[in-house]
């Protein structure tokens, strides 16, 4: 269960990258997709699938999120609550599959997002950058099941 909260937590990350600057946030709205590598503790790295479903709940300020990712050795759905004030960041978020939640907190400033993501068994740091329609997304979780997690989104024709 701790392992799959870690991964879980990691992942939920990738959903709070399309967070920059207020007026950016509206353009959010819709579907991303991308790949990616986690590196297990205990293992080698694997191959990652996502799709995100961003939702604008209030413009300019919050975003609601669902998210499906799945590799080979387990899938992930996952939603979260996002809210920005200034270029602070706030929030939580859920994975139904495991069962593990946690809170969001951290900056966003230009674009580039600097955030803690914790859960009753989880803690990790990331740095995302959004430029356009693509995302950068790094997790840093030293200790952890998944100890780094690196994925690219991009945004899908409408």
């Amino acid at each position: 269960m701790a392992r799959i909260g870690v991964g879980a937590t990691c992942l939920a990350l990738v959903c709070i990258s399309g967070l920059h600057a207020e007026p950016a946030l509206d353009n959010l709205a819709g579907a991303w997709s991308g790949i990616g590598t986690m590196k297990p503790s205990d293992g080698p790295r694997e191959k990652v699938r996502c799709k995100v479903a961003y939702n604008i709940t209030k413009p300019g300020r919050s975003v609601s999120l669902d998210l499906r990712c799945a590799s080979d050795a387990y899938k992930m759905v996952l939603s979260a609550n996002i809210d920005q004030n200034g270029t602070e960041l706030s929030g939580n978020w859920f994975e139904s599959e495991y069962r593990q939640g946690g809170k969001v907190y951290g900056t966003n400033t230009d674009g580039l997002i600097e955030a803690r993501i914790e859960g009753n068994t989880v803690a990790a740091l990331v740095t995302i950058q959004t430029k356009g329609n693509h995302q950068s997304f790094l997790m840093d979780a030293p200790g952890s099941w998944v100890s780094e997690v690196a994925i690219e989104l991009n945004r899908e024709a409408k």
